[in-house]
């Protein structure tokens, strides 16, 4: 596997946000600490800076577009997810000698926003949808330059988007659950609803039920998806007591991280009195106590796969039908689930009826 952003943000001591400003020679980065990057990523063999002799001329600009609408998604807790992104578009850019360029709004009305982008001298435009509405994207349609949507997914509207396959990784996490024997299982989700989020609470019902198990909505919790705001709500549930299933699986991993703070705080053992599982594959989810068991997603791939899509919109089929791609997950394994002893479900499309055999 090559260099990462996060690889060379460790080395440094700086944020994959700052190492990925640093390396598409954006501003916001002192000269010293950019310097600094860029002899670090050489010496460990990443390819260098925008503008290099190690990348083919760039012909055409493209700009990515990445939106916080209200920050309980889009936040710094999420720094690294977003680098990995912008990692993806960067090596998609060089592999189709266009120049990337990073804007970024925080709060900013979606008008603006696109005002802003009618007036820019770019080929087109990738945005980050995470916590764009529908109405959101749909405004979108008054750009005359082509758009790709990533990290979120909406029919009807006829845009190209790359996102997660949220409800097959979902299924993999329940079903991983439910093969390590656990019958009680729960959700936490995020409160402030995005599409991602509303794709995994429908994904984790469904899952339930194609594996013969019974929803309890009491088992449904939700909290704040920032880290001390997931922290704070969930000791606010279990100090008001009713009980939490054996197992809970958690919109993401930030949202994980924080509640099993709350558990340890409460005196709950992880995982012992209570199993956990993420997603997103944070770096914190391999270095919380326990390690977490999570989904990863390839964000790298998403970026690049958006690029190749951009790409041919503006090169070869500027008139081809929407292309609505979703990438799969893989799940990784780490300390957070009890084995309570392996049991043989009802597999999707078996016609027997009785849930676990």
């Amino acid at each position: 596997m090559g260099v990462r952003v996060r690889d060379i943000a460790a080395q440094v001591g700086v944020s994959a946000t700052t190492v990925s400003l640093a390396l598409n020679n954006k501003p916001g980065v002192g000269a010293e600490t950019r310097e600094r990057i860029i002899r670090v990523a050489k010496e460990l063999g990443h390819i260098g800076p925008r503008g290099s002799a190690e990348k083919p001329l760039a012909t055409e600009s493209v700009r990515f577009l990445h939106i916080a609408r209200h920050g309980h998604a889009v936040n710094r807790d999420h720094d690294v997810f977003i680098a990995d992104y912008i990692e993806g578009l960067g090596q998609g850019a060089r592999q189709l000698a266009f120049k990337l360029e990073i804007e970024t709004f925080k709060s900013t009305p979606i008008d603006r926003i696109i005002e802003g982008a009618r007036a820019a001298d770019s080929a087109g435009f990738i945005v980050l949808g995470t916590e764009l509405g529908e109405d959101d994207v749909a405004a979108f349609g008054g750009l005359s330059r082509p758009v790709v949507f990533i990290d979120t997914y909406l029919d009807f509207l006829p845009f190209d988007f790359v996102d997660m396959n949220n409800e097959d990784s979902v299924f993999s996490i329940v079903r991983h659950l439910a093969m390590k024997g656990h019958r009680e299982i729960g959700m936490v989700k995020g409160s402030i609803e995005t599409r991602n989020f509303k794709l995994r609470e429908e994904g984790f019902v469904e899952s339930l039920s194609r594996l013969g198990l019974k929803f309890d909505p009491s088992r449904m919790f939700s909290v704040d998806s920032t880290f001390h705001g997931a922290h704070e709500d969930m000791a606010a549930i279990l100090a008001r007591g009713g009980g939490l299933p054996g197992a809970i699986f958690c919109a993401n991993d930030i949202i994980a991280c924080g509640c099993m703070r709350a558990f340890r705080q409460a005196g709950l053992r992880i995982p012992e009195d209570i199993s956990v599982v993420g997603f997103d594959d944070l770096p914190i989810s391999a270095i919380s106590d326990p390690p977490l068991t999570t989904m990863r997603v390839s964000k790298a791939r998403i970026g690049q796969m958006a690029m190749q899509l951009l790409s041919a919109r503006l090169r070869s089929e500027p008139d081809a039908p929407p292309a609505k791609v979703l990438i799969g997950g893989q799940l990784i394994e780490r300390h957070s689930v009890l084995d309570l002893g392996s049991a043989p479900l009802l597999e999707p499309g078996s016609e027997e009826k009785g849930g676990i055999l």
